[in-house]
């Protein structure tokens, strides 16, 4: 089983009908990457706090009709927290956020996850906003040590950081329990300045087994010890906006690899992480190319790849 755990909030974005006015929608990086998974077949649970109220309720029976397991959620009469969503003329996302007091950043350590669990994927906010950073921080470092294969997308929200050198430094110390980052190229240049190759480079020297870029327009990459091992294209089709690109990216990358059983990411071969990238590309492509995060199904997609790792 996958375990994504993170914020679950609702995005106002939009309108299709008006884009003077603000519609909600469903979302969070961890959640919509526990959606992503779980839509594409492979078991999966989101670990968050969800407000008892209007929203929260919305969030859970979202994540049931997609398939996610909703036992490790907590959930508290605090509110749901909310994303104001602006869209640039090539459907680019900002946010602004409100989080004061919210459900989702007072999660609890839930103590050892599952015994099914194979995956733990962490980010966004979660990893920022006190008090349950230090929760999933402990999460991921217990999870680590007993072999879980671990994965991070920190997402970056520049906005919600108040003192980026320290968010640098914690950063750093999870990386020695990280075997999976994903990163967008902003977020390299966020964490570390320069070209995203040398600051992969780097953060394999602290133990990550691979680091996956992803590229906007210009696709994914992934490099592990034996440096840039694949690369792949965006998919071609039109899109109505990006929200949610990056965390179907992360999703589909995590089904995958849950759904071959992979475990140990140093013996995936460069034609394994190839099929990896292409099917993550397809998934995103899906999604941006229809308003809103909206992850495909298993339905939606035609692997098509050699299976072998």
């Amino acid at each position: 089983m996958i375990v994504s755990g993170g914020e679950a909030l609702v995005d106002l974005v939009p309108a299709e009908s008006d884009p003077d006015l603000l519609a909600p929608r469903l979302g969070g990086g961890p959640y919509n990457v526990a959606l992503a998974a779980g839509r594409l077949g492979v078991p999966t649970a989101l670990l968050s706090r969800l407000s008892t109220d209007r929203f929260g309720d919305a969030l859970v029976a979202r994540l049931a009709a997609s398939g996610v397991d909703t036992s490790l959620l907590q959930r508290g009469p605090e509110p749901t927290t909310l994303a104001v969503v602006a869209l640039d003329e090539s459907g680019a996302a900002r946010y602004s956020f409100y989080t004061e007091g919210t459900a989702d950043r007072l999660v609890a350590d839930p103590g050892l996850l599952p015994a099914g669990t194979r995956i733990l994927s962490l980010g966004t906010l979660g990893m920022v906003l006190e008090p349950g950073a230090s929760a999933y921080e402990a999460v991921l470092h217990r999870e680590a040590a007993r072999g879980v294969l671990t994965a991070l997308d920190p997402n970056i929200r520049a906005d919600m950081i108040r003192d980026g050198d320290a968010y640098r430094q914690r950063f750093a110390s999870w990386l020695p329990s990280v075997r999976l980052l994903k990163v967008s190229d902003d977020d390299a240049e966020w964490l570390a300045g320069g070209e995203s190759a040398v600051a992969a480079e780097t953060w394999l020297d602290a133990g990550v087994d691979a680091v996956v870029l992803t590229r906007g327009g210009d696709g994914l990459s992934v490099f592990t010890v034996d440096g840039e091992v694949a690369r792949v294209p965006a998919a071609d089709v039109p899109v109505a906006d990006t929200i949610g690109a990056g965390d179907t990216v992360h999703g589909a990358l995590l089904a995958w690899l849950a759904d071959r059983g992979v475990t140990n990411l140093a013996a995936m071969t460069p034609d394994a992480w190839t099929q990896a990238l292409a099917y993550a590309s397809r998934a995103a492509g899906v999604t941006v190319s229809r308003h809103g995060a909206e992850p495909p199904t298993s339905d939606e997609l035609t692997e098509g790849q050699n299976t072998s790792v």
